[in-house]
Parts: structure tokens; C-alpha cells; sequence
């Protein structure tokens, strides 16, 4: 039988997870997953981030959609696992509580762009690019020449917007001022226990205390409060390879340098 709407879960809770560089394909992943929150009707997600961080339009509508989804009153709980930095803390600012590992990496709260200049490399072995562009900026962060002042003035005006926006959602997600959030803005990072003192991490738990804090919040009971998996990424085969995860992690992060290469960044680098 095909039923007309989707199933309600008025009485349980729902648990997505973000793992790995925050990239396009997440974003489509993640926010399938909260619509479904939505139209099942969900009072509570457990929202499981061990990422990194990555592009700034896909973490801001991932957090964007959080938003909202709080807004029609889903109760959302983050929790912070190996590491949740840059863009995985934009996200998880959109949740009502974070709870954080005592040792959980978090922070690098800044913004980062790089461009390649490969000008002594591309004289040496004789290659030379010939550009015909419509405007000064046109060819900007091009490989075969370094920055002019103007074009560095003019990238950090852009890196200075999003750190901007960054900070901003930071102070009221965490009900915190923009003094206070850029006394730890500063690119740095940090453990979940210091996150703490800074204001930016609620509570210091595991995942296990982070489900039954959500569970409390939305007042569940204790049978309806194991949570239902929503989305998640597919097994890989390299992922049950001897050192195959490491590898499919490592090849994100390539991914991610290569397609997003003079791309405004929210993604810690170690």
C-alpha cells in the first residue's frame, strides 16, 4: 500500500549525521533529511556532526534550514564527535543545545581562500598564458601571476563579509555578543571543555548524553527515544580497506581543494 503522506512521528526522534567535508552532495543529503524531519513531524533530531568543515553557501543553507526547522518547533540537539570545526560549528550554532566530547576539536572559526601562483614553476619549463579578460579583476588569483595589491584588497574585503556572517551567527546562535564570539574567532582551535568556557558548547557528554538531553528537552518518553536514522552516506568500498578510511577522508578533503580552489572557505586545515 502507498500511503498519500508520509508517516508521523509525533512521539519520536529523529537523528541525522554530518560526516566528512561539507560539500554540495552533503547539503543535498542533509537537507532531504530535514524536510523529512519536517513532514513527519519529528519533536526532536539529534544532529550528529564529525566534520571539518568546508564550503560557506552549503554549511549557511544547511544552517539556514536548522533554523527553520526550529521555528515549527522540532527540538534540536547537536553533538559535537571527533571534531566539529569552522563550518560544522556554523552549522551546529543553528541547534538549540551543543554538547561536545571533553576533547572534541572545535573552533577554527574564521575563513580561509587560496590560489596557487605557479609563475617561477611555469617559466621555468616555458609556459606562458595568454589572457583576454573583460574587466581588471577578471583573472584574479590566476596561477601564472601573483596578486596585485588591489586584487589582495579586494579578496580580504571579501574574506572579511564572511567572516562577518560567520561571527554573527555564532553570537546569536549562542546568545553571545560579537565581542565575546572574536575573543575566539580568530582562526584557533580548541577542545570541547574550553569550547565550554567560551561559551560556544552548552554541556560536555557524549552522543549518548546528547540523545537523552533531547529526548528531556522534548519531553519523550524513555521507550520512544531511540533515534530514527535519517539520510547518512553510503559505504564506500575503500571504507572496509585496511587504512580505507583515512584514504576516503583524505580524498574528500583533495576533492574539496581542488573543485573549491579560490572558493572563501569554512574548513579547518590542520
Amino acid at each position: 500500500m502507498i500511503w498519500p503522506w508520509p508517516r508521523k512521528s509525533r512521539k519520536r526522534m529523529a537523528r541525522i549525521c554530518i560526516e566528512g567535508p561539507i560539500s554540495g552532495s552533503t547539503r543535498k543529503s542533509v537537507l532531504k533529511s530535514l524536510r523529512e524531519v519536517d513532514e513527519r513531524e519529528f519533536p526532536a533530531l539529534l544532529l550528529r556532526i564529525d566534520s571539518p568543515g568546508g564550503t560557506v553557501g552549503d554549511s549557511q543553507e544547511i544552517h539556514s534550514a536548522i533554523v527553520r526547522l526550529k521555528e515549527k518547533g522540532c527540538h534540536v540537539v547537536a553533538s559535537f564527535g571527533n571534531i566539529s570545526a569552522s563550518g560544522g560549528v556554523y552549522i551546529g550554532v543553528a541547534a538549540e543545545k551543543i554538547v561536545a566530547n571533553p576533547g572534541t576539536i572545535t573552533g577554527s572559526i574564521g575563513v580561509i581562500l587560496r590560489g596557487n601562483n605557479l609563475s617561477k614553476l611555469l617559466e621555468k619549463v616555458g609556459v606562458r598564458f595568454e589572457t583576454i579578460k573583460s574587466g581588471v579583476f577578471k583573472d584574479i588569483l590566476s596561477p601564472d601571476r601573483a596578486l596585485t595589491n588591489e586584487e589582495r584588497q579586494l579578496l580580504q574585503s571579501l574574506i572579511d563579509s564572511s567572516y562577518n556572517q560567520f561571527v554573527n551567527a555564532v553570537a546569536e546562535g549562542r546568545d553571545l555578543s560579537t565581542e565575546q564570539v572574536k575573543e575566539f574567532a580568530d582562526g584557533r582551535v580548541f577542545s570541547g571543555a574550553q569550547g565550554q568556557e567560551f561559551g560556544l558548547i552548552d554541556e560536555l557528554g557524549d552522543e549518548e548524553y546528547a540523545k537523552q538531553l533531547a529526548a528531556k528537552i522534548a519531553g519523550l518518553e524513555e521507550e520512544n527515544i531511540r533515534p530514527v536514522e535519517l539520510g547518512g552516506k553510503k559505504k564506500k568500498l575503500l571504507n572496509f580497506l585496511p587504512g580505507g578510511k583515512l584514504v576516503s577522508t583524505i580524498f574528500d578533503l583533495l576533492s574539496i581543494e581542488l573543485t573549491a580552489s579560490g572558493t572563501p572557505l569554512w574548513l579547518f586545515r590542520p
